[in-house]
């Protein structure tokens, strides 16, 4: 939100600087991200100054061209080449020095440079209206007033207005500061806080008056539940044109672009007060004005030249032929003020911040007027703004009130009441402060003090701050008044310690981060909504079963994910689109699902790989990853946490992978990984193989917690190595090698290992070869030969049996 700080000194008198102000606004909870320096002209004019034209005669080498002599106030007359046909002797005129920067329609700067121009040397230039950004005008320069004298800023004469524009981060529940008189409140709250007495001056209305009553339109409102307040009046002779300088400096301050004069003063009070308004062309408004909701279906097009579906929930503003105007959110098109018009219909009303806001979510429109409505605004100020208002249309625009206002408030919305326990507030606040200075504070909040009792005060909150309800907000109003940076503090410091299992959540996450940043990884972390269309690319997931968004940001973005798989390649295609394509990401989230026993999230660890092994050197190798280097980090996260032992493996083909592999324990799966299927992968325009695991985080956070952790002192026996050359049908994996083995020799074999496979020439028909390793010890003593062939022996044996194996 954007506030300009000349415009917050109509409303209080201060000769703080802006530095002063800021600190003192942020204290105060109004966050100031920001200052802007504005100037109604670019620049400032700094540098152009009054000239008096001396001489002028025609240039000997063009005849479009004049050589002047200027003199600036300095008593050194300057010499300018001049090209406007109007230049003359005698006349005042702006001058842009050297080195002064102007500034051209696109905002781009030029500097003012000494030079020559055919021959005649140029100190400076005399400008034309459009050249100082005074205006549109290039037919000659501008000749001033001839009692101005030579030297005199521009700045000075054209009444440059240098304003600066606090940038604050307004948070959601401050409805009430979403104004310049909203700001001036609580800036006037942290001044009298500090001892400085300032009055909040209001702007006033008592000249306010009808003339004649000639435009009388009625007002019908159907539903004020939805509609608690409505409030118009008629102004005729109007005059539809331009808005006067002041107007749209204060507009343009705050970044707003001024339309004419009518709509602009509806802006100005908006910004001004917190109260939308709408001005309806009279003549376009059929019969009487009827306040209601939509029917069903109803085609509006609204300002912004869209054409609309209403809903029965959208509250409308109707004359007797159709809508007008959806209510607090935007103005129809043909109902709108246009430089004909000549007689207004001036709206001011509070409508019911949900319906608003439920309507601006509907038709995806975020306009000043529902950022307000939605939020809630001071119900009291309603007939206030709009006679505001009114003035300055008669005062910008012309014309007179030709009606009573008419100001329809069946049901007063009430202040809220709230009972302040004193001794709650210092033990909340955890320092003792003064009744008295509580009190102040409350009074500068417009917190009236209606009662008084032993326990505390009772209190009126005005309508305007729906934010402060219960006591615990007034306790925290009086804390930000008071000041947080004036709590003090203890030197003493507390800590305590608290008892949690190794097996916590958060401490495997972390175990699993490390070993993973370890070995390369990034950590990712994925949006959860995504996008409803994705359950398609695989047959696993249903679309009965996507957790919908009831007001989605777009459509992109309308489903609770239901699987990790398609945020992660979203990540890995703008990576490669942005020539990053060697990858390693994993992620800890979520999945969300609706079943028919009710929603559900299941946590799970991704990890997804792409690209090549290593960065390009002259010392490496460029190789692409592949399956068992993936492999081998899925087993490494499984042995980190002691779950590699007693793995079963099943071969994974589905829609999503190619290849892969399932890993379960007992009853439990948990992880399966392989290679993306190309089908998958062209949905994202990714072109190399990709590679993921998806862990169920639940499963493997179980089994850990129930796995024990054994010590075993090395042994100080050695180990010995034997290795077999086995060939085999090639329908035999390595698994039922390592099966056989380990039930064969259950006490000396510690491990057994495939180092090399071999299929192709010399071999028969169907067979292939592996070469085994296997690791025998005893921890008790040292092995003989005899033990160690008798083990091998009968490894052989068994594979031969079993197997149909033969030694290489």
């Amino acid at each position: 939100m954007k506030i300009s700080y000349n415009w917050l000194k109509q409303f209080i008198k201060t000769d703080w600087d802006s530095e002063k102000t800021e600190g003192l606004l942020t204290d105060l909870g109004l966050e100031v991200e920001g200052i802007e320096k504005y100037q109604s002209i670019k620049g400032g004019l700094e540098g152009v100054v009054v000239g008096h034209v001396l001489t002028c005669v025609q240039h000997e080498n063009a005849d479009k061209l004049k050589v002047t002599t200027v003199d600036l106030g300095d008593g050194k007359p300057v010499q300018i080449v001049c090209g406007a046909s109007n230049v003359g002797v005698g006349q005042k005129v702006p001058v842009a020095t050297i080195g002064t920067k102007l500034y051209d329609k696109e905002g781009n700067s030029f500097e003012i440079k000494k030079g020559k121009i055919r021959g005649e040397e140029s100190q400076g230039m005399i400008c034309a209206e459009d050249e100082l950004g005074l205006g549109e005008s290039h037919d000659g320069i501008m000749i001033l007033d001839e009692k101005l004298q030579p030297g005199t800023p521009a700045a000075q004469v054209f009444n440059i207005e240098n304003d600066e524009v606090f940038e604050i981060g307004l948070t959601p529940n401050r409805a009430d500061a979403m104004s310049h008189w909203g700001v001036a409140r609580d800036l006037r709250a942290g001044m009298m806080q500090q001892g400085i007495n300032v009055e909040l001056i209001t702007p006033s209305v008592t000249s306010f008056k009808v003339e004649k009553r000639t435009l009388k339109i009625d007002v019908n409102v159907e539903d004020n539940k939805l509609i608690p307040r409505y409030c118009g009046v008629t102004i005729s002779d109007v005059k539809v044109g331009t808005s006067p300088a002041w107007l749209q400096n204060r507009l343009k301050a705050i970044g707003l672009t001024p339309k004419n004069n009518i709509v602009d003063v509806t802006n100005y009070v908006l910004h001004e007060l917190g109260q939308p308004l709408h001005a309806f062309d009279a003549s376009k408004i059929h019969g009487k004005v009827i306040v209601k909701t939509a029917e069903e279906g109803t085609k509006f097009t609204t300002l912004d030249d869209v054409e609309r579906t209403l809903s029965k929930e959208d509250i409308v503003i109707h004359d007797e032929k159709g809508p007008l105007c959806i209510a607090g959110v935007l103005g129809g098109k043909n109902s709108g003020v246009n430089e004909n018009t000549t007689t207004i219909f001036l709206e001011s009303a509070y409508f019911n911040p949900v319906s608003v806001r439920k309507t601006a979510k509907r038709h995806a429109i975020n306009s000043d007027a529902s950022f307000r409505f939605e939020r809630g605004i001071d119900p009291a100020i309603t007939e206030y703004a709009l006679k505001r208002a009114a003035i300055l249309i008669t005062e910008v625009a012309g014309g007179e009130m030709t009606s009573d206002i008419v100001d329809i408030y069946p049901k007063k919305i009430e202040d809220h009441q709230v009972l302040l326990n004193l001794e709650k507030v210092n033990k909340l606040i955890g320092q003792t402060i003064p009744d008295d200075i509580i009190k102040k504070i409350l009074v500068s909040l417009d917190i009236k003090v209606n009662s008084i009792t032993k326990v505390g005060l009772g209190l009126i909150i005005p309508a305007y701050r729906v934010d402060v309800t219960r006591e615990i907000d007034v306790i925290e109003e009086i804390l930000r008044v008071y000041g947080y940076n004036n709590i003090d503090f203890t030197q003493k410091l507390n800590a305590t310690t608290s008892h949690s299992s190794r097996t916590e959540d958060y401490k495997v996450q972390n175990i699993v981060a490390n070993l993973l940043v370890g070995n390369g990884f990034n950590e990712m972390m994925a949006n959860s909504l995504t996008s409803p269309s994705y359950v398609a690319l695989s047959e696993h997931l249903n679309e009965s079963n996507n957790v919908m968004m009831l007001n989605p940001l777009s459509s992109d973005l309308s489903a609770m994910r239901q699987s990790l798989l398609f945020s992660a390649l979203e990540a890995v295609s703008f990576n490669i689109n942005r020539r990053n394509s060697d990858l390693k990401l994993f992620e800890f989230g979520k999945t969300y699902h609706k079943l028919l026993s009710g929603n559900q999230e299941n946590m799970h660890l991704t990890l997804t790989m792409t690209g090549d092994r290593n960065q390009e050197s002259w010392t490496n190798v460029q190789k692409p990853s592949d399956f068992f280097l993936f492999k081998g980090y899925v087993i490494g996260i499984l042995e980190r946490l002691g779950l590699s032992k007693s793995l079963v493996k099943t071969a994974l083909k589905t829609d999503v992978f190619s290849e892969g592999l399932t890993l379960e324990l007992g009853s439990s799966t948990l992880v399966e990984f392989g290679t993306i299927k190309k089908s998958v992968l062209k949905h994202f325009d990714i072109k190399q193989d990709v590679f993921f695991a998806d862990f169920n985080w639940n499963s493997i956070l179980k089994h850990v917690s129930a796995n024990n952790i054994k010590f075993t002192e090395i042994s100080k026996y050695p180990e010995v190595r034997r290795d077999l050359a086995l060939l085999l049908d090639k329908s035999v994996e390595f698994s039922k090698i390592l099966e056989l083995a380990n039930k064969t020799e259950k006490g000396l074999l510690k491990e057994v290992d495939l180092f090399d496979v071999y299929e192709g020439k010399n071999l028969p028909e169907g067979k292939k070869s592996y070469a085994v390793s296997f690791i025998l010890q005893d921890n008790t003593k040292t092995l003989t030969d005899s033990q160690i062939d008798k083990v091998m022996s009968k490894l052989t044996q068994t594979f031969e049996t079993e197997l149909g194996a033969s030694l290489r």
